[in-house]
């Protein structure tokens, strides 16, 4: 995991780079799980990216702010509206479930 993780976290990067201004980031890379969290600059947007690799899942959360609004953001997590919207109910096989989806503010 540690290869993949560092060329992954390495792309994601110089990409931000070429694009976003004013752009920190760090990572903490172990042989079981590797996380990034880079922030930055658009124009009057601040963006925030959180990956997380481990042996299991890969979890992110991408956030486009306006001073301290959420204008959209973008996750994987196990929110009970996107398993609903995704399979119509929340079944015992699916609770806890990831499921990616957009957050906005309208």
């Amino acid at each position: 995991m540690d290869t993949e993780a560092k060329e992954y976290f390495a792309n994601v990067i110089a990409l931000s780079q070429g694009i976003f201004e004013a752009v920190q980031y760090t990572t903490d890379i172990t042989p079981k799980r590797a996380i990034l969290r880079l922030q930055a600059q658009y124009k009057q947007y601040r963006i925030l990216i959180t990956e997380l690799f481990d042996v299991r899942i890969r979890k992110y959360r991408y956030y486009v702010l306006r001073e301290k609004r959420i204008e959209a953001g973008f996750d994987n997590s196990p929110d009970p509206r996107a398993i609903r919207l995704k399979y119509g109910r929340i079944s015992k096989d699916h609770v806890g479930e990831p499921v990616p989806h957009l957050q906005s503010r309208g």
